[in-house]
């Protein structure tokens, strides 16, 4: 549109402009937002081609001001490389427009989640985005708008790198408090403002049935068998890290740079995770699932600071997420209970059984073993005369082991599933869950490496079956399985 004409001009001519109206052609991504209660619905399709927005085509239900919004940001997109329409927010269409009045920034809000959302399934098509840069390097940002990722995507932005943001979409549940969690589309549209205020183009990447099956259905399962799941390890392990990284190929981005507290560290045979500076941060656990070829590609730009020199480099950055509190439940979890979660997924609601020891002996009663872990001592609600903690759990009997401390102590741990990137031999430690600290042991192998034994220089106080076993040499994180 021509940039001599008056603000109301520009708004009537994209108020008229049907030109790109119409039905979604063949071949097209296209993304829609919008819809109940406002009533505005804006859908955009963009055909592609070689890392170029050939065509934009678009419709709309609403308001005038909704339909000027999504001409304008067909106008803006189409023609434009994929990296630079994934720069495009609501501040973009505005100005193309001329100015909105308070009432009607809600239209380009809408229009421009519409085009990313149409991105979003260009993500996720399989099909080429980008070259890699001729100069340069490109580097592709795990940004889930926290400040950890945020600070992350500064620091390569801040180096000289082309840095492009991914927020992973992996849950929508309305009784999941989305601005808590990392993965919501709450988090979403946080995470593309974030990345926009730093000039960094937005992707969406859309994993939520992925998601579901492969690591939210296991997860349920495992309650359900009566184990204790670590859902996390294997996200990082079997989905998340491998996604991002084959978008990164797809960008033409040589690297993928998370918000992770860890160190890579070549020990002559190859990368390996090792502790990161900030030891009460240290992630390295829940990465132990990553691969070779994974860790050949990562990058952790936070690997030597702290959280609170984290939290000063945002301030002064002046990012609106630099004092953001951190969420400590799992992402699917977010705001709501486990409980309630196990309840309505599973179906593990309160199933009265019994609280046994060892030798079978009724102590009491639970609500169901699914609310029980190994080395749990609270809410047991079993009197004694002395302490009592859960041994395990019976989950075809509905039953909960307990028995006192010295009865929970062990110095072996059977471990399945194991992947080691080292010799067994060079095991030297091991952790058994996130936050607990290193034990001393030495691995077992006999025949079938996958399965092992784990043994302890001294007993600790419970393992629960499910959870993951980091195994170490020194501070190396050299193999991981799950315990039996």
């Amino acid at each position: 549109m021509s940039g001599t004409n008056t603000n109301r001009e520009l708004f009537e001519e994209y108020l008229a402009d049907d030109s790109r109206r119409g039905p979604a052609p063949d071949g097209a991504y296209s993304g829609s937002a919008g819809g109940a209660p406002c009533g505005d619905l804006v859908r955009l399709s963009l055909l592609v081609s070689a890392g170029r927005i050939e065509a934009v085509n678009f419709d709309h239900e609403g308001c005038s001001a909704t339909a000027a919004a999504a001409a304008a940001t067909a106008e803006l997109a189409e023609g434009v490389s994929v990296l630079d329409v994934a720069r495009i927010g609501p501040d973009d269409v505005e100005a193309e427009l001329g100015g909105l009045g308070p009432g009607h920034r809600h239209a380009a809000v809408l229009a421009t989640d519409a085009l990313h959302r149409a991105l979003s399934a260009l993500a996720g098509s399989g099909e080429p985005l980008a070259e890699t840069p001729a100069d340069g390097e490109r580097v592709l940002v795990a940004l889930s708008g926290g400040v950890d990722s945020a600070v992350a995507a500064l620091r390569e932005r801040d180096a000289g790198r082309d840095v492009v943001a991914v927020t992973l979409k992996l849950w929508a549940d309305q009784r999941t408090d989305g601005e808590r969690s990392c993965c919501s589309p709450e988090a979403v549209l946080g995470a593309r403002r974030l990345a926009h205020s730093l000039g960094i183009p937005h992707l969406t990447l859309d994993l939520e049935d992925e998601f579901r099956a492969g690591v939210v259905g296991p997860f349920l399962r495992g309650y359900t068998e009566g184990r204790t799941p670590n859902p996390c390890v294997l996200c990082n392990g079997d989905l998340r890290i491998d996604a991002m990284i084959a978008l990164a190929d797809r960008l033409g981005a040589a690297r993928l740079a998370t918000g992770h507290y860890a160190r890579i560290v070549d020990d002559g045979d190859g990368p390996l995770l090792s502790a990161a500076a900030d030891a009460a941060k240290d992630q390295t656990y829940m990465l132990s699932g990553l691969r070779p070829g994974a860790l050949a590609r990562l990058r952790f730009p936070l690997a030597e600071l702290t959280k609170a020199e984290v939290r000063e480099i945002a301030a002064r950055a002046g990012l609106e997420v630099a004092g953001r509190a951190e969420s400590q439940d799992l992402c699917f979890l977010a705001g709501q209970g486990k409980r309630e979660f196990l309840r309505r997924h599973a179906g593990l609601g309160e199933r009265p059984g019994d609280v046994v020891d060892r030798r079978g002996r009724r102590l009491g009663s639970h609500t169901g073993h699914h609310n029980f872990t190994v080395g749990q001592r609270r809410g047991l609600g079993v009197g004694s005369s002395e302490p009592l903690y859960v041994l395990g759990t019976e989950a075809e009997t509905n039953k909960v082991v307990a028995g006192t401390r010295d009865e929970l102590g062990t110095r072996r741990v059977r471990i399945r599933g194991a992947r080691l990137l080292r010799p067994a031999e060079r095991v030297d430690g091991v952790r058994l869950r996130y936050h607990s600290p290193r034990r001393d042991c030495r691995l077992e192998v006999n025949g079938d490496p996958s399965e092992a034994i784990v043994a302890l220089a001294g007993p600790v106080d419970g393992a629960a079956p499910g959870q993951v076993a980091c195994l170490l040499d020194g501070d190396l994180v050299v193999g991981h399985g799950t315990i039996a």
